[in-house]
């Protein structure tokens, strides 16, 4: 006896095809605003010169964190404009930073509402767990059809791909605020507004930059990954070299690619332990 086959790809093509017909208008607005704001972001940091924004990064990194991070950053971004990979980093660089407030943005919210609302939590993690464990590949496939090709499909499926661990350290950080603390601002007649914003959002911060932290990591390897989906950057220089069987290239990129997530992840845990010091 043959069991019929469930037709799960037609019902969610068939999905995909309604969703992009019926709100093409609002998928038309947001490319158009996040193309603009990538293109005034891109032509910003383009507009400086090398040396500017290499002594500004390098600046920033010895005030955040120390003058090793800074004799580093100098270093390995010396490196990449020698390697001629100066302006895809900058590229790479913008789609990393545009996702990350877009996820974190949307990211906090969501967990501060899980973290007080036991019913939305337990529905919550769930969903975190299907989206961390979904390949990366398949959060592209849905970007094309309501995006097209380019650098906004790509915004789309890093957002949607880095999300998960801001709103999973977001809910754990207020809810491992410990009990009396809270009980002692009820004694004290505090509101619910007042025991978010003054007890438990700074007691949680240290978790909370955690999870910006690999928002900001899991960005950047999608950011690589969107090459395939016509995003500009180190990722593309990645994937043009697999296609030419340049491997040379290829390290090159990737190395790029590894300066700048140790630079990035290097400078965010230096904020999180300014902020729990």
């Amino acid at each position: 006896m043959e069991i019929p086959r469930i037709p799960l790809g037609s019902w969610i093509e068939g999905g995909l095809t309604w969703l992009t017909s019926e709100y093409s208008v609002v998928t038309r607005g947001i490319s158009r605003i996040t193309q603009t704001g990538i293109n005034s972001l891109n032509d910003g940091l383009m507009w400086l010169p090398e040396w500017a924004l290499l002594a500004i990064i390098a600046l920033l990194c010895w005030k955040l964190a120390s003058t090793r991070l800074a004799i580093g950053a100098v270093a390995g971004l010396a490196l990449i404009w020698n390697l001629g990979l100066w302006n895809p980093m900058i590229e790479t660089l913008t789609l990393v930073v545009i996702a990350t407030l877009v996820a974190v943005v949307i990211a906090l919210p969501v967990g501060i509402a899980a973290a007080l609302s036991e019913r939305l939590y337990r529905l919550i993690m769930p969903m975190l767990d299907f989206m961390q464990t979904m390949p990366a590949f398949v959060y592209l496939i849905p970007a094309i059809p309501f995006f097209g090709i380019g650098s906004v499909s790509a915004i789309f499926a890093t957002v949607i791909f880095s999300m998960p661990p801001a709103i999973r350290f977001t809910t754990l950080g207020i809810r491992q605020v410990p009990v009396e603390l809270i009980e002692a601002a009820d004694a004290y007649g505090a509101t619910r507004g007042q025991k978010l914003f003054k007890v438990q959002l700074p007691l949680s911060l240290p978790t909370v930059m955690a999870g910006i932290n690999q928002t900001i990591m899991l960005a950047l390897s999608m950011v690589v990954i969107a090459a395939m989906i016509g995003a500009d950057g180190l990722g593309s220089e990645v994937w043009r070299a697999i296609q030419r069987l340049r491997p040379g290239d290829g390290f090159e990129a990737g190395i790029a690619v590894v300066i700048l997530a140790m630079l990035l992840d290097r400078l965010t845990q230096s904020l999180r332990k300014s902020r729990r010091s």
